[in-house]
């Protein structure tokens, strides 16, 4: 990156690792010092709530809106209907108007956590607002000419799926153009000159700047961000359990924690600077720390992010339930709670329990998880697949640790 950013926006960005690429990084540098600006990221309402993979992002509007310019979070209410294609292998399943609009709802609380919403503040948008009315002929006259068909189909996006002879239904090929379009209006409507998405939406926000140049003659930018994955592969925010959702309705606090205090040492230093607002030589000293030191600068990540997502509180709770079952012995009050049916005859084997709670997937890994030595009951190791379980104490609660980062309360529902 040849130019060094000046504004205070673009300096955070290039500095904590948020930038990948820019349409015209010297002349959004300028444009961001005249400040202030309008930016938007879109996002689709595809499930109940936002999850990790989302978390950069929505740092970036943080920040954005934390050196005195104006985020908007756009809302798919509209492109839900049709479904992103971008580097699936499937067509997203649909959803009806009230599933989208419940979404919407779960994820608006998210990002209240994170922005000021207001006047003059953040806004929240909804696409639905101008899709939604579109007369088909009059879009395809007017907008839908200014898109080549052959280029279209050369993005990485399009182009890994045909390339996989996967079908790409016509619905999701219009998807692109609707996001294009989105960056028109919002231009129009709001003055907003920057998207920013992820790296994987790069082809996407090329289409909305050529369009509202060709359309209105305005100059507007793209920036995007890292795809992140973690230092052993993993895609950020993806786990065996699926994703790590930010809502506390799906992911409890505590184990929003614990997804932290597990990151591996060789990311620490890199997600202090991208998840929490301390000072970049801050993150970089205990990003550099060595053996147990390590381990406090992952609880002050964990106590940071959570801090930021569901309060001090929630963090405090969470470090003190962690610290009781890890270094204490404890049950842990925070513990995530695994049902066994309230209709579970007596005498249920602890590999039968494990299996009807879901804390394994097979009768078969419950008895290879005991053979191996790594469950335990009430912290005392279990060695006996068949060991019956006293119902008094499932009314009451057994904890259960499956190797030394998995603790669950498992119930009678």
């Amino acid at each position: 990156m040849t130019h060094q950013p000046k504004s205070d926006f673009l300096h955070i960005m290039s500095e904590r690792g948020y930038l990948a690429d820019c349409t015209d990084l010297a002349a959004l540098d300028q444009a961001l010092l005249a400040g202030p600006v309008t930016a938007y990221i879109g996002y689709d309402a595809t499930a109940a709530s936002l999850h990790v993979g989302h978390l950069l992002n929505i740092m970036m509007l943080r920040w954005f809106q934390k050196t005195g310019n104006r985020p908007l979070t756009l809302m798919g209410g509209g492109t839900t209907k049709v479904g992103d294609p971008s580097f699936r292998s499937d067509e997203r399943p649909l959803l009806d108007d009230a599933a989208i609009q419940s979404n919407i709802d779960g994820m608006g609380r998210v990002f209240a956590r994170y922005l000021d919403y207001g006047p003059g503040k953040a806004s929240m948008l909804n696409n639905a607002e101008w899709l939604d009315g579109l007369n088909y002929l009059t879009f395809l006259r007017d907008i839908g000419r200014h898109f080549s068909v052959n280029r279209m189909l050369s993005f990485e996006s399009v182009k890994s799926r045909l390339d996989r002879e996967q079908s790409l239904s016509f619905l999701e090929f219009n998807y692109m153009i609707l996001q294009a379009y989105d960056f028109l209006e919002l231009n129009r409507r709001h003055g907003c000159m920057l998207q920013m998405g992820g790296s994987d939406q790069w082809g996407n926000i090329v289409n909305g700047i050529d369009l509202t140049r060709r359309v209105d003659d305005a100059q507007v930018f793209g920036l995007t961000s890292p795809l992140l994955t973690t230092s052993d592969g993993r895609k950020m925010g993806k786990s065996a359990g699926g994703a790590t959702w930010l809502s506390a309705d799906m992911l409890s606090p505590y184990e929003f924690w614990q997804f932290w205090r597990n990151t591996t040492d060789a990311d620490v230093g890199r997600f202090l600077k991208l998840y929490t607002e301390l000072p970049v030589e801050e993150c970089e000293r205990m990003g550099a720390l060595q053996g147990a030191e390590i381990n406090e600068a992952k609880t002050r990540l964990a106590n940071e992010v959570t801090t930021l997502l569901h309060g001090a509180e929630a963090a405090a709770r969470a470090e003190a339930t962690a610290r009781e079952v890890f270094e204490e012995g404890g049950a842990g009050g925070e513990l995530e709670i695994a049902r066994l049916p309230a209709d579970t005859a007596p005498g249920v084997t602890i590999a039968q329990a494990l299996v009807q709670s879901g804390l394994v997937a097979s009768g078969k890994e419950a008895k290879r998880l005991i053979a191996e030595g790594g469950l335990r009951a009430d912290n005392i190791a279990v060695t006996d697949p068949q060991m019956a379980l006293d119902p008094v104490a499932l009314e009451r609660g057994i904890k259960i640790s499956i190797g030394r980062k998995k603790h669950q309360m498992l119930q009678l529902a």
